[in-house]
Order: structure tokens, then C-alpha cells, then sequence
């Protein structure tokens, strides 16, 4: 009976239970167009001038007019472009179209009037709404109310979103993790024992900012901040691609240890590297400085395209810059607009302009001792230069008959190199491989010369006086080569005289020009001063000015980064509107202020992030913290960092003694596996360094491209392919093994070893607890004691059964009067030592 009286409940008031509620502006259209039209008609982009976030704006209309007629769907080119008639092309033009029922929604909305809220307000472009692209406004220190737990003004920013939600900070950390913490933060090296004494007994109330001063101090902290630099540089020792050559630019290393040891204000440390050819008078240091986008990838494989090589590495400059400096992914304008972000590619060809206009020179570091003595080695060797063509008429013409009657089994019998320099068209090849061509006609056109005046005693002695004064002028031609000095050069860029024209590449392609642009910079950001040619100079003087909301908060997000393992913007390459909003934008913008207020001091930021409460808390992990914040976003403690693989490796030279504490200088070889150059396209030759230079610290390691030292590749070092905004730390079983059985850290277990022996006395109890501090800077417990205790005893009476295996874990160079199985038992145990999961942490 109920289905009965519903059916016919229905049948007569049909009208009643169907009727839909009319088209409502706000709950039906509005969601509907930003679903399918704004992403091309909306705040962000307006192709054909048309924007359709606001019924105002469709109202107004684009290029062809209004789209919409209120009253009249059907004269509307809304309802033409959404069904693709009247000649209009279908919209949308990518993803799916709209289906009738939507396309109805449509018309009946317009049909009845278009009517829409006056009040209505349109959304502001995403520069102007997204946080990182508004100006640093420095805010005032929020009130907390455990005031007495703040040591700066950061901790009340940390302390006011803890309040909030209701968590208490850690406490401080102790003064041995602290100093141990500071030490391997602000130089990469952990304290002795005696410097962890010594502040553990300082009772001066300043006693840690003065701590922070000498190590702020420091040569090393140039070194640990170089590195973190040279990442940003994607700085390496080789040339990249297939061939991988070798390069010097050593130099520009040293340049950024010794830039950041000086404390060089950071705009100037940025202006130097962009574009220090082109200050005024520049130094020799400025110039040295633009090694920055020198460290490109370089392709020598024969057959290339010079000139997609070329703006390859103009495209790398640009990326680089946009990510180093302005945290934003400029490189995906390279071939099309951004998808997320206000960048055109237009805009992006035009930051290409400022960078198409450097030529790639090698500069020579010579010193005026240099310069004078090859001015007179090359006087020399002009002089027996001009001797040995004297001796050689017709050299030109019967050395092209030579290598023109060349066979085969001829050219096989020469040597390799010169086989190699034949295998060249005449026309391609270089003065030194000429002179090179040369010689080795010499050497063999001298037995028939000889022999051929046999007949004639006075022609044979003519040509055997002719043989011997050539081989005495050859002699000594390579005699003086040897004399010439070894100057130092570096890679550099350098502005041409003359502009290249710069185009849009069309798809990214450079072989399809499209419209000519200018230098200049995106539109997000505050514009360049007024001026017809910018240059390089400018864009560096842009990127630092404090108007530039970016640069600042990029570069203080790092240096947060350095020190707490992840940046208060976890996409630290990415400031744009994908990337991770800031846990504490107040907090990041007060470090921004702060940096531009202090003069672009780094070494003054350094001081204030470490002396704060924040910083110095315990890092120990809390179960309230669990599910509140897993990941300490919030920092109510220190968090746990393995340590990078420089500082590995460096301090197992500092626990070892072995360490060279030299700064700067060319690249050094520390030992490595054999074979790492199987795999490469071109073998290498690594000649292990000997001396000092092998205990070098991990920045000087010389740094192949394409094999990388494996012993800092296994601890996640990037291979300087590309720019590197934060290195993973991952965990693998290779670590442990290279930790173990590596050469490099056998030798520095060896060392330890040595050192234990030497300088330790006492009973074996006491050798491992200074082994133990030298190690990890505290104080073993009992138990752990007991723990190594109970190995060493296991490996000396192992090793005394064994004393082969005991000789195979010793240096070859240990006296003949040593006890091989003990030096071999401490090393064990100093291979347990410096493989330890604390050795490698930073508290």
C-alpha cells in the first residue's frame, strides 16, 4: 500500500518530487570553472586576456570580448568554447571536456541572468598571495611564558609553537655533547680530550660563547663551510661526460675556505662568484671567484656540437642560480612556462641572456717569479728552436711525402701517441701535435739520411756531424722544457665584448630560435634598476638587494638546514608554490631580517643560531613526542645527524693523530680500492699520495666526476654533476665494511693504533678509555670498558696463534723490534672504535 500511494503520489505531482533547486552562482558555476578553466583563465594566467575566477571578469571578457551575455546562452562564447561550436575551438584544450549536465549548469545560470554576489572578490595571483614571494617583514618576538628557557630571539620563536601546543623543550645537553656537537658543526673536527677537559672545567659564564669564538675562529671552519658551499657549486676536479679529463680550478676551492674564513659579508661573497670580473678593478680573487660557474660539465667527445655544449652549460648556470640563490626551480622553464609557479619561459631565456654572454678563459696564477723565469726558458728554446729548423730544410715537404706513403704495418710500428696525432686530418691538428709529428719524422728519417751517404765519406760526415748536433739540440730542448715552471691555473668566466643575441628555444631545442629577448628577471620579483644593457654585475647586485624577498630566507634556511639536519622549508631547493610551507615563517623571517641587518655577516648568524637555547638542547628521543611530532618539526629537542662524509673521514684522522691539518692546496689522492676505473669510458691512473698529503682532509680529496672516491660516495658525497641543496644520509651495510676493510681507514685504525701504544699508559682499561675519548669525546662506561677489554684479550691471543694474519693487519714500515700481534690487536680494536654508530653521529 505505501509503494502504491508513493507511485501515485508521484504520477500526479511530477513537478513536485523532481523539480531541482535553480543554478546557484557560488555552489554550481564558481567550483565548476576553477575545476576546468582557471588553470588558463584564472589570477595566474589569463590566456587571450581572459579570466573566468569572478562572474565580473567573464562579464568584461578578453581579446574577442565578453563571453558571457547575461539572458542569452546561446549568444554566449562561454557556451560556444565549452561545446565547441559557432567556430569556437573546444575548451578545455587539455584534460577531459565537460559533460552536458555541466555544460547545462551553464546555460541555465547565464538564461537566468548570470547572477552573481556583488561583494564578490577576486583572488590575487600567486606573487602576490604565496608567502616566499611578499617581502621580508621582520616580526616582533612573540611573548612565551617560560621566558627564562630563552637564551636569543629564536628561542622565543621555538618556545611560542611549543606553548601552543602544549610541549616542554629539552633540557640543555651536557657539556661534553656540546662541545663535540659545536666542534664538528662549526669545523668538521671533533675536540681533543684536553679541550673537552678544559670546557668541562670552565666555569666562566661565558664559557661556551667562548667557545663558539675560537672555533668561529677557526682555519678549519672555512673547510667545513667550504663544504657545504662547494655542494651548492657542484665543484669537482674533472670535466665530466664520457671522457671525464682532468681540470684545475683547485683554486676556486680555496678561494670560498679562505672567503668564508675572512668572513666576507655574504652579498659580496655572492657578487664575487657571479660576476667578480666585472666589479671595478677587479682582483685577481674576483676573478677567481667566478670559478663558481665554471665548475659546468665539459664534453670533449670527438664529433659533438660545440654549440649544444655551449648553452647546455649557460642553461646549468641559469638553474644553478635559480636554485642556490632564489630556491626556485627555474629550470623547468627551459622548455615550456611553469606549471606551478608565475615563470615564464620568456622570462627564463631572459635570466639565459644575462649568462650567454661569458666567454670560458683558464687563468694563470703566476707569481713574477714565474712570469720571468718561462720568459727566459721560452728565449732558450726559440734559440734551439730555430737551430733544429735550420738543420731541416725541406723537413715540411719531405715529411708530407712520408706520411703520405705511409702503409699500414708502417703506421703500427710507430708509437701509440703518434698514431693517434696521423689518425687526424692535417687541418685538425694543434702546434704541439705538429711538433710532436715533427720529431718522430726526425727520429726516423735520420738511418736512411745516414746511410744513404755512405758512398761519400765527406757527405757521410757532413750528415753523421748533421745526426749528432740534432740529437744534442733535441736533447736539449727537452732539457729546457723541464725547466719550465708548473704555474697554477684556474677556470673562470669572463664578459665578451661583443653580446651574443639571445632567443627563446623553442621546446628547449637550441637549434629553434624563437622571439629575440633581452636580459632581465621575472616578474614575481621587485624588477632591476632602470638601465638599457644590464649586465651580469646587475643581476648579482638584484639577487643580493634586500628588496629581493628570496635570497635571504633561501640562505638562512641552509644555514638552519647545517644545523639541525632539515630546514624550517623542507624543500629546500624549492621555495615556490610546490614546495613545503615554513614550520615557523615568523622565525625564518627574523633570520632573514637579521641577516640583511647584520651586513650579510655569516659568521654572525652562525653565533646566533648556536648560542641559542634551541640549539644547544639534549637530542635524546622522547615518547610524548611520538605522535604529537614524529618527526621534531617542532624542535623541542637537538636532533641525532650522521655525520657528512668528509667529517667521517676527517675525524678518524683527528682520532688517529694522522691528520695534516694544511689548509688549502691542490688535490690530493688518499688511498683507494683498485678497479674503480674499470667501469669508466677512460681508464685512470690513481696514484696514491704519499707523506703528508695522504692524511689530507676529505675537501681535499680529489673528486673524478665520473667515479667518484668511493669511501665518500658510500657516506652519500654528491659527484658534482649537479647542484646539491641537501645530501641524503642514508644507512648501508657498504658503511660498515668501508669503515672496516677500506685501506684508507685501515691505515687510520693502524694510526690510532700507534697512537695508543705511544702516548697511553697505564693499564690496557686506561688505553681504551682515552681510545674511547678520542673517539667520542666522552668518558666509557664500565660496561663498554669491559666490552673492548674483553676483545682486545680475544685478538692477542688469536693473533699470537696467528702471527701471519697479525703481520697482514700491521703497517708494512712498523719496526722490526715491534710486538706485531699486540700493534695488530689494537688495531682491532680501534677498527671497532671507529665504525661505532656514535663515531659517525653527531649528537
Amino acid at each position: 500500500m505505501k509503494t502504491f500511494l508513493t507511485l501515485w503520489a508521484v504520477a500526479l505531482f511530477p513537478a513536485f518530487v523532481c523539480a531541482a533547486p535553480p543554478v546557484d552562482y557560488l555552489r554550481d558555476v564558481k567550483p565548476l570553472l576553477g575545476k576546468n578553466c582557471t588553470r588558463c583563465h584564472g589570477p595566474d594566467k589569463q590566456q587571450s586576456e581572459l579570466r573566468l575566477d569572478t562572474a565580473a571578469f567573464m562579464l568584461k571578457g578578453g581579446k574577442s570580448g565578453p563571453v558571457v551575455v547575461a539572458g542569452m546562452s546561446g549568444d554566449s562564447r562561454l557556451i560556444d568554447a565549452v561545446t565547441g561550436t559557432n567556430g569556437a575551438p573546444a575548451m578545455p584544450s587539455k584534460g577531459d571536456r565537460l559533460v552536458n549536465k555541466e555544460i547545462a549548469i551553464l546555460r541555465e545560470w547565464i538564461d537566468a541572468g548570470a547572477k552573481a554576489p556583488a561583494d564578490e572578490i577576486a583572488e590575487k595571483p600567486i606573487a602576490q598571495r604565496h608567502w616566499a614571494f611578499q617581502s621580508v617583514k621582520r616580526p616582533d618576538e612573540p611573548k612565551v611564558k617560560n621566558a627564562a628557557w630563552c637564551r636569543n630571539p629564536i628561542d622565543r620563536f621555538i618556545l611560542s609553537r611549543l606553548e601552543k601546543e602544549g610541549i616542554e623543550p629539552s633540557p640543555e645537553a651536557d657539556r661534553v655533547i656540546l662541545i663535540r656537537r659545536l666542534s664538528l658543526d662549526l669545523i668538521g673536527l671533533p675536540p681533543t680530550p684536553k679541550e673537552v677537559d678544559e670546557f668541562v672545567k670552565d666555569t666562566r659564564p661565558d664559557a661556551y660563547e667562548q667557545l663558539v669564538e675560537r672555533l668561529l675562529a677557526s682555519p678549519h671552519y672555512g673547510e667545513r663551510w667550504g663544504r657545504h658551499w662547494l655542494d651548492l657549486a657542484r665543484y669537482a676536479d674533472s670535466n665530466g661526460y664520457s671522457i671525464d679529463a682532468p681540470r684545475s680550478i683547485w683554486k676556486y676551492r680555496d678561494w670560498v675556505i679562505d672567503a668564508l674564513n675572512k668572513d666576507v659579508p655574504f652579498d659580496q661573497f655572492a657578487i664575487q662568484q657571479l660576476a667578480g670580473d666585472l666589479l671595478p678593478d677587479a682582483t685577481t680573487g674576483q676573478r677567481v671567484a667566478t670559478g663558481f660557474h665554471r665548475n659546468t660539465q665539459i664534453n670533449q667527445e670527438g664529433g659533438i656540437d660545440v654549440e649544444q655544449f655551449r648553452v647546455e652549460s649557460v642553461v646549468d648556470r641559469v638553474n644553478t642560480t635559480g636554485t642556490v640563490f632564489l630556491g626556485l626551480t627555474v629550470g623547468c622553464c627551459q622548455c615550456h612556462d611553469h606549471k606551478f609557479d608565475p615563470l615564464s619561459q620568456r622570462e627564463y631565456y631572459r635570466l639565459f641572456a644575462f649568462f650567454n654572454n661569458c666567454d670560458e678563459p683558464t687563468l694563470e696564477l703566476a707569481t713574477p717569479e714565474e712570469l720571468q723565469k718561462r720568459k727566459d726558458v721560452q728565449t732558450v728554446l726559440s734559440d734551439l728552436e730555430k737551430r733544429l729548423k735550420a738543420l731541416d730544410h725541406g723537413a715540411a715537404a719531405r715529411l708530407e711525402k712520408w706520411e703520405g706513403g705511409l702503409t699500414p704495418e708502417g703506421r703500427a710500428l710507430l708509437p701509440a701517441n703518434v698514431q693517434k696525432i696521423l689518425a687526424i686530418a692535417v687541418n685538425g691538428r694543434s702546434p704541439a701535435q705538429e711538433q710532436s709529428l715533427l720529431g718522430a719524422f726526425r727520429k726516423v728519417d735520420q738511418l736512411p739520411h745516414v746511410t744513404a751517404a755512405l758512398g761519400d765519406p765527406f757527405a757521410a760526415a757532413v750528415n753523421v756531424y748533421a745526426l749528432t748536433l740534432r740529437r744534442t739540440l733535441e736533447q736539449q730542448v727537452g732539457d729546457t722544457k723541464k725547466k719550465l715552471p708548473a704555474i697554477t691555473t684556474t677556470l673562470v668566466v669572463q664578459e665578451r665584448a661583443t653580446p651574443r643575441p639571445t632567443h627563446v628555444m623553442l621546446g628547449g631545442d637550441f637549434t629553434r630560435k624563437g622571439v629575440a629577448v633581452a636580459p632581465g628577471v621575472p616578474a614575481l620579483l621587485p624588477p632591476l634598476p632602470a638601465q638599457e644593457k644590464p649586465n651580469r654585475l646587475d643581476l648579482a647586485r638584484w639577487i643580493v638587494d634586500p628588496k629581493n624577498p628570496l635570497t635571504a630566507r633561501v640562505a638562512m634556511n641552509r644555514f638552519w638546514q647545517a644545523y639541525f639536519g632539515i630546514g624550517l622549508v623542507e624543500t629546500e631547493n624549492d621555495f615556490g608554490t610546490q614546495g613545503t610551507p615554513p614550520t615557523h615563517p615568523e622565525l625564518l623571517d627574523y633570520l632573514a631580517s637579521e641577516f640583511v641587518t647584520r651586513k650579510w655577516g655569516m659568521k654572525a648568524m652562525h653565533r646566533l643560531i648556536v648560542t641559542s637555547a634551541t640549539y644547544r638542547q639534549a637530542s635524546c628521543s622522547r615518547p610524548d613526542l611520538a605522535t604529537v611530532d614524529s618527526r621534531n618539526r617542532l624542535l623541542a629537542r637537538q636532533n641525532r645527524l650522521r655525520l657528512d662524509a668528509e667529517v667521517i673521514r676527517d675525524a678518524a684522522l683527528a682520532s688517529s693523530g694522522l691528520l695534516t691539518p694544511t689548509v688549502g692546496g691542490p688535490s690530493v689522492y688518499p688511498p683507494q680500492p683498485p678497479g674503480v676505473y674499470n667501469f669508466t669510458q677512460v681508464p685512470r691512473d690513481w696514484k696514491a699520495s704519499v707523506g703528508p698529503d695522504r692524511y689530507r682532509r676529505g675537501i681535499y680529496t680529489y673528486l673524478w666526476r665520473s667515479a667518484p672516491y668511493p669511501a665518500l660516495t658510500v657516506f652519500d658525497a654528491p659527484d658534482g654533476g649537479a647542484t646539491c641543496t641537501r645530501r641524503n644520509r642514508s644507512t648501508t651495510p657498504l658503511q660498515a665494511l668501508t669503515l672496516l676493510n677500506d685501506q684508507a681507514y685501515l691505515e687510520l685504525a693502524q694510526g690510532l693504533a700507534g697512537r695508543l701504544l705511544k702516548d697511553a699508559r697505564g693499564p690496557d682499561e686506561d688505553r681504551l678509555a682515552y681510545a674511547f675519548r678520542l673517539c667520542t669525546a666522552r668518558q666509557p662506561s664500565a660496561k663498554e670498558v669491559q666490552v673492548l677489554k674483553r676483545l682486545l684479550d680475544r685478538q692477542r691471543e688469536a693473533f699470537a696463534k696467528e702471527p701471519q694474519q697479525a703481520r697482514a693487519l700491521v703497517p708494512a714500515d712498523l719496526p722490526k723490534d715491534a710486538d706485531v700481534p699486540e700493534f695488530a690487536a689494537w688495531t682491532a680494536a680501534a677498527r671497532v672504535l671507529l665504525n661505532l654508530d656514535e663515531f659517525i653521529t653527531r649528537e
